[in-house]
C-alpha cells in the first residue's frame, strides 16, 4: 500500500470513529424532558401562618394526629426557591381562592398584598375561585390589572399594580359576549415541549357568592368545558395538559395519600377527556396525593400549608406525559424567612397594626367554629348573638331573631394573651364586611329558609342562630320536611307561622346567598352595621365572652 493510500485509509477511519462517537452521543441524547410544576390552593390571604397550622397523622402512632406549625408567605417563598432551584423547567401555579376570606393584614386592603406577595414568589398562572368573587367580577379585574379600590381608594403603602400572575376562568362566562372573562388557559413551553393549563372554578359559584357580584355571568359545566377545550390545544400542538379546577374531594387519609376519596371532583375527572393528564384542585380545604380514573389529582390542604410539588417526565417525539408523581411538601416554619415576604409584611403592618392591635375584649375559652352534630358552633352563636345585639333597638331595626351563614364564619377565635381579644381577632373569624340587613319575615317563611340548609344534601349550610331562638330538624325526614314546625321557638314561645317576626341576616344573605332565596322574600329592609363592626361591639360590651352550651338547634334521628 502506498503511503498516499494508508493516510487516505487512516483518514476515513478517523472520520468513521468520529462520526460513531457522533452518533453514539446523539443516541444518548435526553428524550424526555423534566417539568416541576409547584402549586398551591386557597391560600385565603394567609400571608401570616395560620393558627393551628396543619394536622396530620402522628408519624409515631398513626392513629392520632397532630399539629404541625406551618404556613406563612416568608416560609413559602422560600420553599417554592428551594424546589425550583436545578429545575429550569419549572412553573408555580395555584387552583384558586387565593383571596377572600383573608385575615385582617390582607383584608384590610382588599387582598392587595397577597397579589403582590403571590406575585414576588413568581406564581405564574392561577384558576379563578369563588372567593375572588367576593367582592364582585369588576374588583376581580382589579386584582388583575391594578388600580386603586374604587369606594376605600389607594389604602397600601404603595401603588397597586395588580398580579403579575394570570387568572384563568374558562368556565366563567360573560353572557352579553359568551366568552370568558379572562383566558380559559395558558400555553408554556419547556425545552421546546408545550403544557396547556386550563383554568375554571366550580360550577356552584353562584350559590357561594353574593348574586350582584355574578349578575351576568355564567359558571358552566367543568369537564364539558374541559372536554371543548381538548381539540383547541391539540390543534396548537399541544398534547400535554394539566388543569387547574377550583373544585375538590374529601379523601380520609393523610396529606399525602388518598385513601377513600369522595366528592365533586370524582366525577368531574371520571367526565375530562384522556388527553387531561393532571388535576390540580382545591375548594374543599383537604389534601390528598391521588390517582383517580388513570391520572394524577392533587391538593394541598389551605392557607399555605403545603405546597404540592408533580414532577412531570415529557416525551420528546409524542410531546405528552409519560409519567406524574406528586409530592404535599409542609411549609414548615423552621425554614428560613424570605426577606422580600418581610419586607412587604412589614410595609402592610405598619399601616394596619396599629388598628388590629386595638384591644377588642376577651374571652374566658376559645370560642370555636367547629359544628357539632346538629350544625350549631360556639362561635357561631357568638356571631349571631351579636348581629341580634347590634339590631334589636327600634331604631336599628327591631330584630328578634338573627340568623348567619356558617361559611362567613372564617376562623375560631383563640384564647391567647391571657384570654384578651383584639380587633384583628374578631376581623379574622368576620372578614367579609358584610352589612348587617332586617327585614320582615312571616313564620312560614323562616321555615321555608331553614328547609334550604339542605339544598345541597352533601354540604348542608345550617344557619346559626340568636339565643332567643332555637329549631329542631329531622335527619330522616324527606327534603323540604326536615323543620319540625312545632320546635320552631322563640323565647320559649312556638313560632306562629302566619305572624310576622323582625329577622337580621347580612347582606350576602339578603340577596340569596349560599343559596337561602326565601331571605329575598322579606319586607321592609333596614340596612345597619357591617358584620365586623356589630362582633367588634358585641365584644366591648359582653366581656369577658364565654362559650354558649351550643344548644339552640337540635338534630333528631
Amino acid at each position: 500500500m502506498t503511503p498516499n493510500r494508508r493516510r487516505f485509509v487512516s483518514f476515513a477511519a478517523a472520520l468513521l470513529l468520529i462520526g460513531g462517537a457522533g452518533c453514539g452521543a446523539m443516541a444518548q441524547a435526553p428524550e424526555t424532558v423534566d417539568v416541576r410544576i409547584l402549586a398551591i390552593n386557597d391560600f385565603h390571604g394567609n400571608l401570616l401562618p395560620p393558627p393551628g397550622g396543619l394536622t396530620i397523622h402522628d408519624p409515631a402512632d398513626p392513629t392520632k394526629t397532630v399539629h404541625v406549625p406551618a404556613g406563612g408567605a416568608e416560609h413559602m417563598a422560600t420553599l417554592v426557591k428551594q424546589w425550583r432551584d436545578g429545575h429550569p423547567n419549572s412553573i408555580f401555579v395555584a387552583a384558586g381562592d387565593l383571596i377572600g376570606a383573608s385575615p385582617f393584614l390582607s383584608a384590610m386592603f382588599h387582598d392587595e398584598p397577597t397579589i403582590e406577595s403571590l406575585s414576588m414568589m413568581g406564581l405564574s398562572l392561577a384558576s379563578v375561585g369563588n372567593h375572588e368573587f367576593d367582592e364582585g367580577k369588576t374588583e376581580l379585574l382589579r386584582m388583575q390589572n391594578g388600580g386603586c379600590h374604587p369606594v376605600d381608594g389607594c389604602r397600601g403603602p404603595h401603588p397597586f399594580l395588580g398580579a403579575k400572575f394570570k387568572y384563568l376562568a374558562a368556565s366563567t362566562i360573560e353572557v352579553a359576549t359568551d366568552k370568558p372573562i379572562l383566558p380559559a388557559y395558558a400555553i408554556r413551553e419547556f425545552s421546546g415541549i408545550p403544557i396547556g393549563f386550563i383554568g375554571l372554578t366550580l360550577r356552584a359559584t353562584p350559590n357561594l357568592v353574593s348574586p350582584p357580584g355574578v349578575a351576568g355571568l355564567e359558571f358552566r359545566d367543568e369537564a364539558e368545558t374541559v372536554n371543548r377545550l381538548v381539540p383547541e390545544l391539540k390543534a396548537k400542538g399541544v398534547e400535554a395538559i394539566v388543569v387547574l379546577i377550583h373544585e375538590g374531594g374529601f379523601p380520609t387519609g393523610d396529606y399525602n395519600a388518598c385513601p377513600g376519596i369522595s366528592g365533586p371532583i370524582v366525577e368531574i375527572v371520571g367526565k375530562l377527556d384522556h388527553a387531561v393528564d393532571v388535576v390540580i384542585t382545591g375548594h374543599t380545604h383537604r389534601a390528598y396525593n391521588c390517582r383517580i380514573d388513570g391520572r394524577l389529582v392533587t391538593s394541598g390542604d389551605r392557607y399555605g400549608t403545603l405546597v404540592t410539588a408533580i414532577d412531570l417526565k415529557l416525551d420528546r417525539n409524542s410531546r405528552d406525559v409519560i409519567s406524574a408523581q406528586a409530592d404535599n411538601v409542609i411549609v414548615r416554619q423552621d425554614s428560613a424567612k424570605d426577606p422580600e415576604q418581610t419586607k412587604l409584611i412589614a410595609d402592610y403592618d405598619r399601616v394596619a397594626g396599629p388598628l388590629a392591635a386595638r384591644p377588642a375584649g376577651a374571652v374566658t375559652a376559645a370560642l370555636s367554629r367547629l359544628p357539632n352534630a346538629a350544625g350549631e358552633s360556639v362561635l357561631g352563636d357568638v356571631v349571631a348573638d351579636a348581629q341580634l345585639f347590634a339590631t334589636r333597638d327600634e331604631d336599628r331595626g327591631g330584630a328578634v331573631i338573627a340568623f348567619t351563614n356558617p361559611g362567613g364564619i372564617r376562623s375560631e377565635i383563640a384564647l391567647q394573651d391571657g384570654g384578651k381579644v383584639s380587633y384583628g381577632d374578631v376581623f379574622a373569624s368576620q372578614p367579609f364586611r358584610n352589612q348587617l340587613v332586617t327585614l320582615t319575615l312571616t313564620g312560614a317563611q323562616i321555615k321555608q329558609a331553614l328547609e334550604q340548609q339542605w339544598q345541597d344534601p352533601a354540604r348542608p349550610r345550617i344557619l346559626q342562630v340568636s339565643g332567643d331562638f332555637g329549631y329542631a330538624w329531622d335527619g330522616a325526614a324527606e327534603a323540604g320536611q326536615r323543620i319540625v314546625a312545632g320546635e320552631m321557638r322563640l323565647r320559649g314561645q312556638p313560632i306562629d307561622l302566619a305572624k310576622s317576626y323582625r329577622v337580621t341576616i347580612n347582606a350576602f344573605l339578603s340577596v340569596g346567598g349560599d343559596g337561602f332565596t326565601a331571605f329575598k322574600a322579606g319586607a321592609d329592609p333596614r340596612v345597619g352595621v357591617y358584620d365586623v363592626d356589630a362582633l367588634d361591639a358585641y365584644f366591648r360590651a359582653n366581656s369577658p365572652v364565654a362559650p354558649t352550651a351550643a344548644d339552640r338547634i337540635r338534630r333528631l334521628n
